[in-house]
């Protein structure tokens, strides 16, 4: 213990004193004074051990006396997350309270009469609904409320909780989280993975149960994908076994792990070793262990001889993260583009730059010397180019980058590897806006003060140059009297994005304006029953409010609306859409709760009801040569349901005129 972490435990000690031989008179005060020492000790999982020790001491000398805290039996685990989110010193008591209820779980005696069990269930239930918390992912709400100190107290806490609790009653929302999670098919699965292994390591699984039979299958899909796995789970012997096998036995092995990959789209180590093996001993089995359908049969056969010399460089026992978005690129058919092959190739060739290397290799959890930076990101390059939806902002506010980089993976795969090869041999990136280029490396700061580094390889050395360029663009269109984002989005991300411009907001007044017109042209653009029956084809870049789980406004967001299609389980338009805020289920209030499962969506895919989608939108582009006469066309009911829910939710935080606007 270094010497400030030795007055931090004193000064608690010194304040605890002056605390227990004050007066009532003094009490409160002193109170006060003892909260920032416990605020302090809170930060680190050795000072909450000390503070675990001491919370019942605390209790009986009456800290929660005269708070919402006094009785741990009549705590609410819902109001949880809001005082959390509130700061210090509200956040500071419950994560006190929730240490003191902790002891009384683990069946220590305080002031009160608290069965251990009960004290366990709230604990669980208090977990279950701060998962994100636990795991650093936090949604907007959060992002934008916590400070950085109040965040890795927050968030040390929740380890501090997963790690001591008894937490076998939530078995039934943690196979829930990792099936949604999965789902998604997110390329960083950090979260997952970490929710797998504390099943794994925490948890008595009993194979009778259905919860824990579904646990034990994610388990498997890391740990033990195939029966050769599931007897020598040490790596080096696994790849001896492997090398002996007979061809029936690889034909098993091959099924099963192949299995996994597709349902859940979790790599694993197993999985890397047999991959090298086929691909240089048993071709055959290739398509089976990647589980390939027809296009990527043809395109494993199509391009063997590439795709064999590739992926043997990449991947090995300690990279194999990629290895799902190598079995989608075949399934896209990417191989067989002359620009895709080139540019993998030229990736190969090229010498990084030291600070783009550091970039990646603090992207990876657990980087090993034996992997080189170039072949981190190559495998990053085949997970974005296989799951363009599987991107996420991680931890920053940067959701028009990881837009832009999901729209390239999708619709122009070689342009998006020549800015890789570009930024990541000079450090540096050029785009034009308003016939003049803005080069990254010669701007200011962008919307990101300080990187959070749990990104994939890719997004690691592309968003900080990105952020810059849009930041600049941002600036330079202010000041034109209409959203910037009318002439940013088009410079930013291309040819693909219409011309035609749509915003409720006028940011010179703060306002919305002609909502009803907005509405009824994004219908007319976008719903088959208004539009002529047409269909999307190139991602649409819109704006949205984001709203906490209460209605209230928390911000603007970027989203890519991707299709508007019927919900074949209802009978009812939905929008599907990428969020980039890595976890595609919200709750937005009033009942609109975006799914990402369950009702037609693709994988990486949200939806929402159309109605509550154009409920929270702002902004969109438009073809404006074809929607002349259309908007007349939508019911005033879908209208005014549409304006009711904005105008109760986040439309309080602005002015409405009903002024008529020419989009």
């Amino acid at each position: 213990m270094n010497v400030v972490s030795d007055r931090v435990y004193t000064n608690f000690e010194e304040g605890f004193a002056e605390y227990l031989e004050s007066t009532p008179l003094m009490k409160p005060t002193k109170a006060q004074k003892l909260m920032s020492q416990i605020d302090l000790l809170s930060r680190t999982p050795k000072g909450l051990q000390y503070l675990y020790e001491h919370s019942l001491e605390l209790e009986k000398a009456g800290l929660f006396e005269g708070s919402p805290w006094k009785d741990p039996a009549k705590q609410v685990h819902t109001l949880v997350k809001g005082t959390l989110l509130s700061g210090h010193p509200s956040s500071t008591i419950e994560i006190m309270s929730e240490l003191r209820i902790l002891a009384y779980a683990n069946g220590l005696k305080g002031s009160f009469d608290y069965p251990p069990e009960d004290a366990s269930k709230y604990l669980e239930e208090v977990v279950v609904q701060n998962l994100e918390f636990a795991f650093d992912e936090l949604n907007e709400e959060a992002r934008t409320k916590l400070t950085p100190q109040e965040r890795k107290k927050v968030v040390t806490h929740f380890r501090f909780l997963m790690d001591k609790a008894n937490l076998s009653g939530i078995k039934e929302k943690l196979v829930e989280e990792i099936q949604m999670v999965c789902a998604q098919r997110p390329i960083v699965t950090k979260t997952v993975r970490n929710l797998i292994e504390t099943v794994y390591q925490r948890m008595d699984l009993d194979e009778n149960q259905e919860v824990d039979q579904r646990l034990m299958y994610f388990i498997s899909a890391i740990y033990s994908p195939g029966p050769l796995a599931e007897a020598h789970p040490k790596y080096d012997e696994y790849e001896k076994k492997v090398a002996e096998a007979e061809l029936s036995v690889l034909e098993k092995e091959a099924e099963s792990t192949g299995k996994y990959l597709h349902e859940t789209g979790l790599t694993n180590p197993y999985l890397a070793i047999l991959l090298r093996f086929a691909l240089k001993e048993q071709p055959d089995l290739v398509p089976v262990l990647l589980q390939l359908n027809g296009k990527g049969k043809a395109e494993w056969k199509r391009n063997r001889e590439f795709v064999t010399t590739l992926a043997t460089e990449i991947f090995s026992v300690d990279n194999y993260l990629g290895i799902y978005g190598l079995k989608r690129m075949l399934e896209r058919n990417l191989f067989s583009r002359r620009a895709v092959r080139a540019g993998l190739t030229n990736i190969k060739l090229i010498k990084m730059d030291p600070i783009v290397e550091r970039r990646i290799y603090k992207s990876i959890a657990d980087p090993t010397g034996e992997i080189s930076a170039k072949q981190y990101l190559l495998g990053g390059v085949l997970a974005i180019l296989g799951q363009p939806l599987g991107i996420g902002q991680g931890n920053n506010s940067t959701c028009q980058s990881a837009r832009g980089i999901s729209m390239w993976a999708q619709h122009s795969p070689a342009k998006l590897i020549n800015m890789i090869t570009t930024v990541a041999t000079a450090n540096n990136m050029i785009m034009r806006f308003d016939n003049q280029d803005l080069e990254s490396i010669k701007l200011g700061k962008g919307l990101v003060n300080k990187l959070d580094h749990a990104l994939d390889a890719v997004s690691v050395i592309l968003v900080p140059h990105l952020d810059k360029i849009y930041n600049e663009m941002m600036r330079r269109a202010e000041g034109r009297g209409e959203d910037a984002h009318k002439w940013v989005n088009p410079a930013m991300y291309g040819q693909w994005i219409p011309v035609g411009f749509a915003s409720a907001y006028n940011p010179v007044f703060n306002s919305i304006q002609d909502f009803e017109g907005f509405v009824r042209l994004f219908y007319a653009s976008f719903h088959p029953e208004y539009n002529g029956g047409r269909e999307m084809v190139y991602p649409n870049s819109v704006g949205i409010f984001v709203t906490t789980s209460k209605a209230e406004l928390l911000g603007f967001h970027a989203v890519s609306l991707l299709r508007v299609a019927m919900d074949e389980n209802t009978g009812d338009y939905r929008c599907y859409f990428l969020n980039p805020n890595n976890e595609g289920r919200q709750d937005w209030g009033q009942g609109i709760k975006p799914t990402v499962y369950g009702h037609g969506e693709k994988h990486g895919e949200s939806s929402l009801p159309i109605a509550h989608f154009a409920a929270r939108a702002y902004a969109y582009h438009f073809n404006a040569l074809q929607n002349e006469d259309q908007p007349e066309k939508v019911p005033s009911e879908i209208i005014n349901q549409i304006t009711k829910l904005a105008k109760e939710s986040w439309g309080k935080d602005y002015s409405w005129s009903d002024i008529k606007k020419q989009w």
